[in-house]
């Protein structure tokens, strides 16, 4: 039971493989070309191979030719030569020839270079012409030319040669066969070639392709006689429609696909591709895409894509797609606006009329479109109704029959039709002037009732709600619900809704039913109508879900819980089987972006696999079927692709991403990578520089990135990838170190550790010189400061000294001058004292009562007067004023000598600060004697009008 459960598992695996492996014949699978102006070198490429890394490598016309899924580089040979012949081998070398040369392209100090092999050549021996063909095998390594084979191993060349000339060498499996023109197909055994009987019968020169056949045969492709099998005995010509295609055209070359088709190139008309029965499965040729017609070079590889060399560029043609294109590259029927398959034909609504051709899935290569008679103009929509083809048109509404047409209504803009839920029997077409009623009738099928009264604005989108209401969108002015009366006929009540009443704008509101409910589509989000508020609101949970296509401006039914959402080119198929979740697949349609016809994109469902999708220059067919992408496989490795210096001018550092050390001058370096996967997919790219960064970048497609003035160091650059918002590659990581400066390398550290010791020796020397002369001048110092505070002692003792001196003078001072005031005041005294005793004689009387004689009392007023102008008393008082006032007297005559002795006198008396009446007792004047004295020292003295006479005296 195990076993047997085993070999079921095992055949369920291989059926889905094989299924999924199919080549289909509707329409041709995506093209990408790249031309000339894309890849940047010549017109030719000759031969194609690919790398353990998964770089494609071409031999072109002007040299080695590299493409990595982003960046093209070109290698030029020494004497710049076309490469004709290109292969790799597991270690990294990329071999190629040439006229007159042959060696491989090895990584060395980080760039590829060129390793030339003719110098292995045995002595005497050169190569004259063009090296067609290398292949690897094991060990050895074979180049082929018209004349000779020559065999590389163990570092040595070895020659096979042949009597006549040689046409191309091919590989089937481990076995090597050529064509020896004239003389049939031999097998190159060892260094020999061994003729096979009965190869004659392929013709006598022509042999250009050998493939693996069923049951270990070999398919021989010859240029003029088709194909042949072989089955190890006999040549049998393979009866196949291809052979006059590949006859009439001429077969160039050949590939084995996918395990059970072949491609063959062609000189003229492109390639084609046939499964191992000989049945032609798909023509491409120019007019579906490629580029040229002449196929000069063809390879197949491991994630199903096939290469094709051009006589002009450079095709990959994405075999295993989901998506099959039909191009109108002629402009026959202009731009696609509706397409649909009904009954074995295939319309095409376009703005030119309506168009049909047979259809037959084994056949849809070769469509041939006419246009139906009457159908010029704009085609909106095309729609299947209860088994009729009904065709809106700008010029009204007609029935399509085959080849025919049948007029429904003459009303225009036949924009949208569809049933009335609440009555099936009855459908409304949205047009140019409101709505139109249509009704099925048993035997004659659709037909026109009327126009639908009270409402004439344009209805592009219609949709009818659970209450019987008519949404009706128009493009610019926002919407309506519309009440129709019970026969349909007439419009009984409007609503118009805009901002008021919570839309975002009047513009691009589209309706749409989703799963039995109608929402209304913004450039900001989808939104449902609340019928009690009479609001609408953002409908939250359906937009968190859909993420950027919560914008979607068209939403089409793709089947059971299943729609497209489109959101301004880009589409997705949305899935809302599982209650709760939202499954988007948009990736792989990422192949339609910009292709579709905004506003207008038709996706219509042929079956429960396949979809026609309307294009702007023609058709897609969808296959849901062969969903099963290449992500599933092991992804590839994130390839460092190049690290240019950008630090003034750029220059590339290194090819490769092998650790390396950068200069520190040169620490501004740009990263550039790539994901080798070639087929249509979105890639974003995520990268976290250790010792730089914190944390991952945000996902982007970038494909390069700068770091500048990066400090020395070790990095680590890591880099992964996702495919679709989902695989998630391998980390790659890129380790490099930025050098440190030339003044921090181990010589300049080594010179810094000497200079830095001698500094130190130095230092301390100068150190210790300068401690002690610090000590001695923290000595002298100290003695000077305690020299200071002595001086500054003895200057606070004479201070105090002096301060007791002039106290004790200013003591003395001060009873020298109350005695002075004493001694004058006894002078006062005594001398009033005597003018009363003069004035008392004066009145003495006799006995008699007469006043004395003068003679009595002359004798005694002598006496008197004699006692008031005694000198002694002003000398004793002059002697006592300048011992208290010293040097007064000094300055005063020095300054005045004029002055006289009374001058001084009064002088003196004056700095005392004594009274008038003081200074008339001692000058023995009166009062009016003093004032004079007092005028006329003033003019002596010089004393201003405005300055006090004493105040002047005190101040000198």
């Amino acid at each position: 039971m195990f076993r047997i459960l085993r070999l079921f598992l095992l055949f369920f695996l291989l059926s889905n493989y094989s299924f999924a492996s199919d080549i289909k014949s509707i329409g041709v699978p995506y093209i990408e070309n790249y031309s000339k102006s894309v890849y940047g070198a010549g017109n030719q490429n000759w031969s194609i191979a690919k790398d353990q890394q998964g770089v494609m490598y071409y031999g072109n016309a002007e040299g080695l030719l590299t493409f990595d899924g982003k960046y093209w580089q070109k290698y030029r040979m020494p004497n710049g030569q076309i490469v004709r012949s290109v292969a790799t081998d597991n270690k990294g070398k990329i071999y190629t020839g040439c006229f007159g040369e042959f060696g491989y392209w090895a990584i060395k100090d980080n760039k590829l270079t060129y390793h030339s092999l003719t110098s292995l050549l045995p002595k005497g021996s050169k190569i004259t012409d063009e090296v067609w063909k290398i292949y690897i095998d094991r060990d050895r390594v074979i180049f082929q030319t018209f004349s000779k084979i020559f065999v590389y191993q163990n570092n040595k060349i070895s020659i096979v040669s042949s009597p006549k000339s040689l046409l191309f060498l091919h590989k089937v499996n481990n076995r090597f066969f050529v064509e020896v023109l004239e003389n049939g197909l031999h097998e190159l055994v060892g260094n020999k070639l061994v003729y096979l009987p009965k190869s004659d019968q392929l013709g006598k020169q022509g042999i250009l392709s050998i493939l693996p056949y069923k049951n270990g045969g070999l398919l021989i492709g010859t240029s003029k006689n088709g194909l042949f099998t072989y089955d190890g005995k006999t040549f049998s010509p393979l009866n196949t429609p291809a052979n006059d295609f590949l006859k009439t055209y001429q077969l160039n070359n050949g590939v084995r696909l996918l395990g059970k088709y072949y491609a063959f190139g062609t000189i003229l008309n492109g390639l084609i591709i046939i499964d191992e029965n000989g049945n032609v499965v798909q023509k491409i040729n120019k007019s579906s895409g490629l580029q040229n017609n002449t196929v000069l070079s063809l390879y197949a590889d491991d994630e199903q894509n096939l290469w094709a060399g051009l006589d002009n560029g450079i095709d990959r043609i994405e075999l295993n797609s989901p998506l099959y294109f039909y191009f109108d590259k002629t402009g026959q029927f202009g731009t696609v606006y509706s397409s649909i398959i009904f009954n074995n034909k295939i319309y095409l609504g376009t703005n030119q009329g309506l168009f049909y051709s047979d259809w037959s899935p084994n056949s849809a290569s070769n469509l041939n479109f006419k246009l139906i008679q009457g159908s010029q103009g704009q085609v909106w929509e095309l729609n299947i109704i209860d088994n009729e083809l009904i065709c809106g048109h700008n010029s009204g509404t007609f029935k399509v029959l085959g080849d025919r047409i049948e007029w429904i209504s003459r009303t225009g803009g036949g924009w949208t039709i569809k049933k009335l839920n609440s009555n099936p029997n009855y459908l409304i077409q949205g047009t140019y002037v409101g709505l139109s009623l249509y009704q099925k009738t048993p035997g004659t099928g659709l037909k026109f009732i009327k126009q639908i009264s009270g409402f004439d604005a344009p209805s592009r989108f219609i949709e009818q709600d659970n209450k019987g209401d008519i949404w009706v969108g128009h493009a610019y002015k926002g919407l309506y619900k519309l009440t129709l009366n019970s026969d349909y006929t007439k419009v009984v009540s409007i609503k118009y809704f805009d901002e008021r009443n919570g839309l975002p704008g009047n513009y691009n509101i589209n309706i749409f039913n989703l799963e039995n409910r109608i929402v209304f589509s913004t450039d900001y989000g989808f939104y449902t109508y609340d019928e009690l508020s009479n609001k609408f609101t953002r409908y939250e949970v359906l937009n968190k879900k859909l993420g950027s296509f919560a914008s979607s401006n068209n939403i089409i039914k793709a089947g059971e819980k299943k729609y497209w959402f489109i959101n301004h080119g880009k589409t997705s198929l949305v899935n809302f089987t599982e209650p709760g979740k939202i499954e988007i697949d948009s990736n792989q349609f990422s192949l339609l972006d910009g292709r579709m016809v905004q506003y207008y994109e038709n996706i219509s469902k042929i079956s429960n696999s396949i979809y026609l999708i309307s294009v702007d220059d023609g058709f897609v067919i969808y296959h849901t079927q062969q969903n099963q992408s290449n992500t599933r496989n092991k992804l590839p490795k994130i390839l460092i692709r190049r690290i240019d210096d950008i630090t003034d001018k750029y220059h590339t550092l290194s090819e490769t991403g092998n650790d390396m050390e950068i200069p520190y001058r040169r620490n501004n370096i740009r990263i550039s990578f790539s994901l080798p996967y070639y087929r249509q997919s979105n890639i974003k790219y995520q990268y976290f520089l250790e010792g730089y960064s914190k944390d991952w970048s945000e996902w982007s497609d970038a494909t390069d990135k700068d770091f500048t003035n990066l400090a020395s160091g070790s990095y680590k650059f890591k880099l992964r990838a996702k495919l679709n918002d989902s695989s998630v590659t391998n980390v790659t990581t890129f380790k490099f170190t930025i050098l440190r400066p030339w003044y921090l390398n181990n010589w300049s550290l080594l010179v810094y550790s000497l200079l830095f010791a001698i500094i130190l020796i130095f230092g301390k020397k100068i150190y210790e010189r300068k401690l002690k002369k610090d000590s001695l001048a923290i000595s002298a110092r100290l003695k000077a400061e305690r020299d200071e505070i002595l001086r500054k002692e003895a200057e606070a003792n004479e201070k105090q000294i002096n301060k007791l001196q002039t106290e004790k003078l200013q003591a003395e001072l001060a009873s020298k001058n109350r005695e002075l005031a004493n001694s004058a005041m006894t002078l006062v005294y005594k001398n009033e004292l005597l003018q009363k005793l003069s004035d008392e004689i004066t009145k003495l009387k006799d006995e008699n009562g007469k006043k004395l004689s003068d003679d009595q009392t002359r004798k005694i007023q002598k006496v008197i007067n004699d006692g008031m102008n005694d000198e002694r008393d002003w000398h004793l008082f002059e002697n006592s004023f300048n011992e208290a006032h010293e040097s007064f007297f000094k300055k005063l005559k020095a300054q005045h000598p004029d002055l006289v002795p009374n001058d001084l006198k009064l002088c003196a008396y004056l700095r005392m600060n004594m009274s008038s009446k003081e200074m008339s007792s001692l000058l023995n004047i009166s009062l009016r004697g003093v004032e004079i004295r007092r005028y006329r020292l003033r003019k002596k003295l010089e004393v201003p009008h405005d300055k006090n006479l004493t105040e002047f005296l005190m101040e000198l």
